[in-house]
């Protein structure tokens, strides 16, 4: 895994906006009102679907050339390299709270609810614990 990707974008101009897409990776698409807001969102999309496929052991491709692309554009359209800062997307990511559902007796529940515990930050100190971690990663 990479720590940055840079890979061509296709910004489509249209009176109502911005399309996006990325020849290399079919589906990542995004859209905008303007050129700021079409980098972010270039650089969101194609974050988010990196890390998606990373995830899911789906080999990156190689970017285009953005002149052979640039060969096949239309005159409302503008090739824009992106870049993808994926250690920063997967600390992001992969520090983010999820939803998992446990089974507990409902005396420990209730006892726990008592005493005012905390489940899912107790949950969390006794999973580092049992798997020796002291921070996140």
């Amino acid at each position: 895994m990479k720590d940055s990707y840079t890979f061509p974008a296709i910004f489509s101009y249209a009176p109502d906006g911005i399309s996006i897409k990325f020849p290399d990776l079919p589906g990542c698409l995004s859209c905008a009102n303007d050129n700021n807001e079409a980098v972010y969102m270039a650089q969101d999309a194609l974050s988010l679907r990196l890390y998606s496929d990373e995830n899911d052991g789906i080999a990156i491709p190689a970017p285009s050339d953005p002149l052979d692309i640039m060969k096949t554009l239309k005159p409302n359209q503008l090739v824009t390299l992106i870049r993808a800062d994926m250690t920063a997307t997967r600390l992001k990511l992969g520090n983010k709270a999820v939803n998992k559902m446990v089974t507990l007796p409902q005396w420990l529940i209730s006892e726990g609810k008592s005493q005012g515990i905390n489940f899912s930050q107790t949950l969390q100190e006794a999973l580092m614990q049992k798997l020796g971690i002291t921070r996140p990663r």
